[in-house]
């Protein structure tokens, strides 16, 4: 097969190439996906302006995101069970990201642990916590990102508890994948996933077996994280969170104006407009047509950042000239993951940077630091 020239072609092979309840965990939505199908359906709505015989040479994409520089404003987003798209998918990818010079983020719920990621990297990554009800494993979470130089934590605000995600029940998502009829025949055609896997330990969750209380094995992961998320969170758990924490924070999950006001006041460094990529509230608005508002409501007091639903480098440019310091890809990124391992990250973030980069060019600007609603035709929505 020729190289992957878009987003769309990893997916596509992405989908041949990985177990469907795994390829499924990350192309898919809660309940009808109505908001997940918005988050990439509303980027088509901003239009761009075409402007000609302007200087375009000399481009740089080059930003800074929560002031640690990055080689474009993109991010790699904490994706739950990474290392199940591909044999230790977060190390691979954390190694990708760094030698592209973008964040990587962790997630508490992947594959390999942050000990793992630490031991491939050289500079430090960012750390998604979500809070669970033993504020102690917190605590030690939290401790072992310190001890990990992780340069910022990201804690995720919207999964108090779990959204309706069918797809993940129908095809008995776990992780590792648990014995049965369905299982089998999933696996019987990935041959090349099922060696790969054998071939790494890395098969449950990394952050969490061993680490918190009861949690000695796979066999009681399961009954510990059913009932772990905690549906009581609220600010003052992210007040207590930043204090442990005393470094750079950023509150991901925010759509809507007041718990961006709210967010700000808790001194944050930046927030995720985020609706959890379509997984949670089904019938939320997307991300990017809330933007605008957030950047609106909280002006200069905190950073914005912006994920869901972007498949393309001018899907950023949109997102940056609508108020986003940064952006952060998830399911991009695990396409390429799940397609071609390590090489495939980085095709992913070639392609995106590319797009965005001839976008750029052909709106008339030269620096991703100059981009602002200028170079928009309208916005529908």
């Amino acid at each position: 097969m020729s190289k992957p020239l878009t987003i769309a072609d990893l997916k596509n092979l992405a989908r041949r190439r990985v177990p469907r309840m795994f390829f499924d965990y990350a192309d898919s939505g809660a309940w009808t996906e109505g908001t997940y199908r918005a988050n990439e359906e509303d980027y088509a709505k901003v239009k761009l302006r075409q402007r000609v015989l302007v200087d375009m040479t000399n481009r740089t994409l080059e930003t800074t995101m929560i002031g640690e520089k990055a080689s474009m404003p993109v991010a790699l987003a904490p994706t739950g069970m990474t290392g199940m798209q591909h044999a230790n998918g977060e190390m691979l990818a954390a190694k990708a990201a760094e030698e592209f010079g973008v964040p990587f983020t962790l997630s508490t719920m992947s594959i390999c642990s942050i000990e793992d990621v630490a031991s491939v990297t050289t500079k430090p990554f960012w750390f998604q916590l979500y809070v669970m009800k033993d504020r102690g494993f917190v605590e030690r979470l939290i401790g072992r990102a310190k001890a990990a130089k992780c340069s910022a934590l990201v804690v995720t605000a919207d999964l108090q508890i779990l959204g309706q995600r069918h797809k993940d029940l129908r095809n008995g998502l776990a992780a590792p994948p648990k014995p049965s009829l369905n299982t089998a025949l999933q696996l019987m055609t990935r041959p090349r996933w099922c060696m790969e896997m054998l071939g790494t330990k890395r098969r449950g969750f990394g952050n969490i077996v061993g680490h918190a209380s009861n949690v000695s094995d796979l066999s009681s992961l399961g009954a510990w994280t059913a009932e772990q998320f905690d549906p009581r969170l609220s600010w003052d758990d992210i007040r207590w969170i930043k204090d442990l924490w005393g470094g750079k924070m950023i509150i991901k999950g925010i759509l809507d104006e007041e718990d961006a006001r709210a967010a700000a006041d808790t001194g944050a460094d930046a927030i995720i407009v985020s609706n959890h990529g379509g997984r949670q509230l089904d019938g939320a608005p997307s991300s990017i047509s809330m933007l605008p508002k957030i950047v609106e409501a909280v002006g200069d007091r905190i950073e914005v950042h912006v994920d869901g639903g972007i498949r393309s480098g001018q899907d950023v440019l949109k997102a940056v000239a609508l108020g986003a310091r940064g952006t952060h890809i998830g399911r991009p990124f695990l396409y390429g993951l799940g397609a071609m391992g390590k090489e495939g990250v980085t095709t992913t973030l070639e392609i995106i940077r590319k797009e965005l980069d001839i976008t750029m060019a052909l709106c008339g600007k030269r620096d991703i630091q100059q981009i602002d609603r200028n170079v928009l035709a309208s916005v529908g929505f």
